[in-house]
């Protein structure tokens, strides 16, 4: 694709995509593009190359083949400041060194929209704070971050993504190691978040198809299937990257995917195919 020529509504386009790292190929071929105002999930097992990919994206790894556009432009092209002014990323692990109050962690954030020499105005602060009650943390805002529970801190890093006022939101697992309310409460701010656009992958398959409204699956670094979710979410496909026998219901309630594992692949070669 020549430069800015991306069609339009899509904020992030992968072409041609490969990942080679010490002689291995993690990703092939991959093609895949990020809707605006859609709420995308990657899925698949583990090694399949979600983490790569999505470092692919936020720049933490360049591709080997093929490129990654944002609005039109190579993605590896930008500043690291323009690019920080419209993907906020959530990683999968974050280590916090020094432990800041809550409202200086969200405050962090806002570097992307201040130069050199600037210092944080009451304008910002007023956007961490409005972050931190959209995440539910406003009373925790002078508590220290590492005194916090894991669901807290990654609300609050949540809320550090909101206030860096970027469009599109990456997150991987942002669910992960949570218990069950923890879990649908970080999900329910992210689908809740005003026109954001989000690509994120998802552990819980019952997670992805609760909350996202498309699915870009992996298998070996391949795309095996992009779509809605009634052409993602398949027995065939759950079988095919997961070696798991499933059953796919709708819930009468409310016409929601509930997935239901049955057995273990009895074929020991499935993920060899």
């Amino acid at each position: 694709m020549k430069q800015n020529d991306q069609p339009a509504g899509i904020r992030i386009l992968g072409e041609d995509i490969d990942f080679v790292i010490n002689g291995i190929k993690l990703l092939h071929d991959v093609n895949f593009k990020i809707e605006e105002g859609v709420f995308t999930g990657l899925i698949g097992a583990n090694g399949s190359g979600k983490t790569t990919l999505l470092k692919t994206i936020y720049r933490t790894y360049a591709p080997s083949r093929g490129a990654v556009y944002l609005d039109g432009v190579d993605i590896h092209s930008l500043k690291p400041k323009i690019a920080a002014q419209k993907i906020a990323v959530l990683p999968q692990e974050h280590r916090a060194i020094f432990d800041f109050p809550v409202i200086e962690m969200v405050m962090m954030s806002r570097y992307a929209r201040k130069g050199f020499f600037e210092m944080e105005t009451a304008g910002d602060e007023a956007i961490c704070e409005q972050a931190l009650r959209q995440v539910g943390l406003y009373s925790m805002r002078d508590r220290n971050f590492l005194s916090l529970s894991g669901g807290e801190k990654q609300r609050v890093l949540l809320a550090a993504a909101f206030a860096q006022g970027a469009g599109i939101i990456i997150l991987d697992e942002p669910a992960n190691h949570l218990d069950i309310g923890q879990q649908l409460l970080i999900m329910d701010i992210i689908k809740n978040q005003p026109s954001a656009t989000v690509f994120a992958s998802i552990h819980d398959l019952n997670l992805a198809a609760r909350y996202c409204d498309k699915l870009i699956a992996l298998k070996n670094g391949r795309i095996a299937a992009e779509g809605i979710l009634e052409d993602v979410i398949t027995p065939e496909l759950i079988r095919e990257l997961f070696r798991v026998e499933a059953r796919i219901e709708r819930e009468p309630e409310n016409g929601r995917f509930n997935i239901r594992y049955l057995a273990a692949c009895d074929d020991p070669n499935i993920f060899d195919k």
